[in-house]
């Protein structure tokens, strides 16, 4: 059987094992079919010498990540052993991601994940990005975050949020209260976001001013953008009339992001989601940026990833 020995010398092998060993217990997950041993400052494979390889090479990869950082998560261990070479030497590029935001409490806020970091960059090039992914990969946290950003820094001078209230087929007279109350639990997301980043009294100074809009799809119809940054969320659930009508609505300096996750589609049988329809009819247009996100960009609880996979296989196999 091959082996390899690979002795950790400059870096604390207790703290790059982690608490009760969960590291290497990562590692072992990654790679099955390969027995891996740590003691002391060593860590020992057996096994294919071609997985060996490969383990090593990805080891080593983690050594260099901890070395530089002083840290490892398990966010971290997946998006090296998974990622392709170039994303994982990008990986701990992130460490030194340029905050976006100082949010609430001090709260850092940048990208956090590769894919999230080339949705940033491609928002700086573009006037109009779709963020395109499965639920917690930060599309909406991350759009949020670049609005409130242009905002401070005076790009824009107000920002409008919407989303299709498909759930109330955005005929919403049946619910309790006024429009605000009928509307909230739909554009609640974006509440939760906007109030990481910005605090309290002034978010409700700048929702009474207009400063912030937040409001159903269907409030869109007839308005020219200008001056905004405008981000329709859960652009899948939009049709074909509603996604043109919106990103006809782009005025002078304004920038436009969308973000959904053609897997959610929650629109009637036979009606065409405008998202994945506009996704194939603008794709050669100059000026309008894609970006997709994965599950390796899930940055909700690590079960939420699993969650997904297992979706995904079940869709497959029926599909």
């Amino acid at each position: 059987m091959n082996e390899i020995i690979v002795e950790l010398t400059e870096i604390s092998p207790r703290e790059f094992f982690g608490e009760q060993n969960i590291n290497i217990e990562l590692l072992k997950k990654y790679f099955p079919k390969l027995k891996i041993v740590a003691r002391g400052n060593k860590i020992k494979a057996y096994g294919d010498e071609e997985l060996l390889e490969e383990f090593d090479k990805r080891l080593d990869m983690l050594v260099m990540y901890f070395g530089k950082y002083n840290k490892l998560d398990e966010n971290t261990i997946e998006r090296i052993l998974t990622s392709d070479d170039k994303e994982a030497y990008e990986a701990p590029m992130l460490e030194n991601a340029q905050v976006l935001l100082h949010g609430v409490n001090g709260r850092l806020i940048k990208a956090q994940t590769v894919n999230q970091q080339r949705l940033v960059d491609m928002m700086k090039k573009n006037d109009m990005v779709f963020a395109i992914g499965p639920a917690g990969t930060g599309k909406t946290y991350t759009g949020v975050a670049l609005a409130v950003k242009a905002l401070k820094e005076k790009q824009v001078k107000r920002i409008i949020l919407t989303r299709p209230a498909v759930e109330a087929g955005e005929n919403l007279g049946f619910l309790p209260g006024d429009l605000k109350e009928k509307l909230d639990p739909y554009m609640q997301p974006l509440y939760d976001a906007l109030r990481d980043m910005i605090p309290a009294e002034k978010l409700q100074n700048y929702i009474e001013t207009g400063i912030i809009q937040i409001a159903p799809m269907a409030f869109m119809r007839g308005r020219t953008l200008d001056n905004a940054f405008v981000i329709l969320d859960e652009a899948q659930n939009t049709t074909h009339a509603q996604m043109k009508m919106f990103l006809t609505r782009m005025g002078k300096n304004a920038k436009f992001m969308i973000t959904g996750d053609p897997g959610q589609i929650d629109l009637p049988r036979r009606v065409i989601s405008g998202l994945k329809e506009a996704l194939l009819v603008l794709k050669d247009i100059n000026g309008i940026g894609m970006v997709y996100l994965d599950d390796k960009d899930v940055i909700r609880h690590r079960l939420v990833k699993n969650i997904i996979e297992a979706y995904k296989e079940i869709e497959h196999t029926n599909g």
